[in-house]
């Protein structure tokens, strides 16, 4: 590791220190609120301590935090693998391109909240629904960015690699692959964000296990601690994989440095 490897944090943890020094005051503000509150008319549950708070994410059954993490990878794998192989026939077909590109705006301009709700009018199994609804909303922007980023490769780069005859498998592994990966991290952080911000609203409507579920539990409970403390397990789980994906990104394009 070099030495500016070293001396910048977010390399290291991917949360640097200002970063840090944020949260700590938000804390303490939240904290000074929690005490403040009765006496300027906000009652006590609504602004629960962080004692409160602490004391819920003792109670925390990490098996649904298990379980939601596992629906977003899962998701996530499946909207990557559909959105690359669409974006590359796509590209190898222009009418084929002309034909779903619209299709495709279309379903991205469709509300999360529909499709929910197409879901449960479909589909009978939970586990189905959630997935089905993580895969319409993200596997379109993997197939968005990947095809601009095809598109976005130099016409000469692809005429000389061309003039080697490779096969369609070694002009995508060999040229395109590499070349879009920028792209394709990119998306990936932005799907991150956006599958647990999805999956928590999917795991609101049926599910028995899930993130979502329980903020739904914390909710008819009116516990606000639980809710709070149920957000921060969220926080943690997209910060620890914005964390992986980062480091993914600093080994595989370190060309950029």
């Amino acid at each position: 590791m070099s030495l500016e490897e070293r001396r910048d944090p977010t390399l290291v943890t991917g949360f640097p220190r200002h970063a840090l020094l944020s949260v700590v005051l938000f804390a303490l503000a939240w904290e000074a609120l929690s005490h403040l509150a009765p006496h300027i008319g906000i009652p006590s549950f609504a602004v629960p301590s962080l004692t409160r708070i602490a004391r819920s994410l003792g109670n925390i059954t990490w098996i649904d935090a298990a379980v939601t993490l596992a629906r977003v990878l899962a998701a996530l794998l499946v909207s990557f693998v559909l959105g690359l192989a669409l974006a590359t026939a796509m590209y190898r077909s222009q009418r084929l391109e002309h034909h779903l590109r619209p299709l495709i705006r279309l379903l991205m301009a469709v509300p999360v909240i529909s499709w929910i709700l197409f879901a449960v009018l479909w589909f009978r199994g939970v586990e189905f629904r959630i997935g089905f609804v993580l895969v319409v909303v993200c596997a379109p922007v993997f197939l968005v960015d990947s095809l601009d980023a095809m598109r976005g490769v130099p016409r000469d780069l692809r005429r000389m690699f061309q003039s080697f005859r490779p096969t369609p498998l070694q002009f995508f592994f060999k040229l395109m692959l590499p070349a879009i990966a920028p792209a394709l991290i990119t998306s990936w952080k932005i799907n991150l964000s956006l599958a647990i911000r999805v999956v928590t609203i999917a795991e609101l409507v049926g599910a028995v296990t899930g993130i979502g579920h329980q903020l739904a539990v914390a909710q008819e409970l009116f516990s606000v601690a639980d809710v709070f403390a149920w957000t921060l397990v969220l926080v943690t789980l997209l910060f620890v994989l914005e964390a992986v994906v980062g480091r993914i990104e600093h080994r595989l394009l370190r060309w950029r440095v």
